[in-house]
């Protein structure tokens, strides 16, 4: 049995790794603003889904294949946050957010192959971020990292001193819940711990 990750995150495929699992990665290449309008967790849930249906569409999988796809989102004042668009953009949003908490929601979608079968749902995570002084904003924004992620912020990397806490799995807020994907993996009949490598 072997796990596609659906998604070009470095940071998903080293949680996987993490936790035994060396997946296939094929990158779906939706594009992700074409679907607009939904509430935040909805709409992780909805990008999540089309990643995983574009990666099982194609030929060349491994055969009894498990595709997931997975998307994050911030939530802030009921708005969902992606990537930001260049620096100003996550300067602005790290504004807004420090010294208050948003709540990551990460879509998660498990494609069975085999049977054809779909386990999906959504993981939130209330983050809390620190009262970042505008001088940090600045250094932070110049290494680029909050440039390439959802919500402008990372856990597992610089932006992990600017987030004082979290209520939920610390894994979804990287960018994939590993509790949630077993339990998908067990709600399409197959063993998690069979993914191990």
């Amino acid at each position: 049995m072997q796990l596609v990750l659906a998604s070009a995150s470095p940071a998903r495929l080293a949680t996987l790794r993490s936790a035994g699992i060396e997946p296939v990665v094929i990158v779906s290449g939706v594009d992700e603003s074409q679907v607009e309008g939904l509430p935040p967790a909805e709409l992780a849930l909805q990008l999540a889904e089309l990643k995983c249906e574009a990666v099982a569409g194609r030929d060349g999988l491994p055969p009894d294949a498990l595709v997931l796809g997975c998307d994050s989102v911030l939530e802030l004042d009921g708005q969902a946050l992606g990537k930001p668009r260049d620096s100003d953009d996550a300067t602005a949003r790290w504004r807004s957010m420090r010294g208050r908490s948003g709540v990551l929601h990460t879509g998660h979608s498990l494609r069975d192959t085999a049977s054809g079968r779909v386990a999906a749902a959504t993981a939130s995570t209330t983050v809390h971020f620190a009262d970042v002084t505008d001088e940090e904003i600045a250094a932070y924004v110049d290494t680029g990292e909050p440039l390439s992620v959802a919500g402008a912020f990372t856990v597992d990397g610089r932006g992990g001193a600017f987030v004082t806490g979290i209520e939920g799995d610390h894994h979804n807020v990287v960018g994939l819940s590993l509790p949630l994907v077993r339990e998908l993996t067990a709600e399409l009949g197959r063993s998690w711990t069979r993914l191990w490598t």
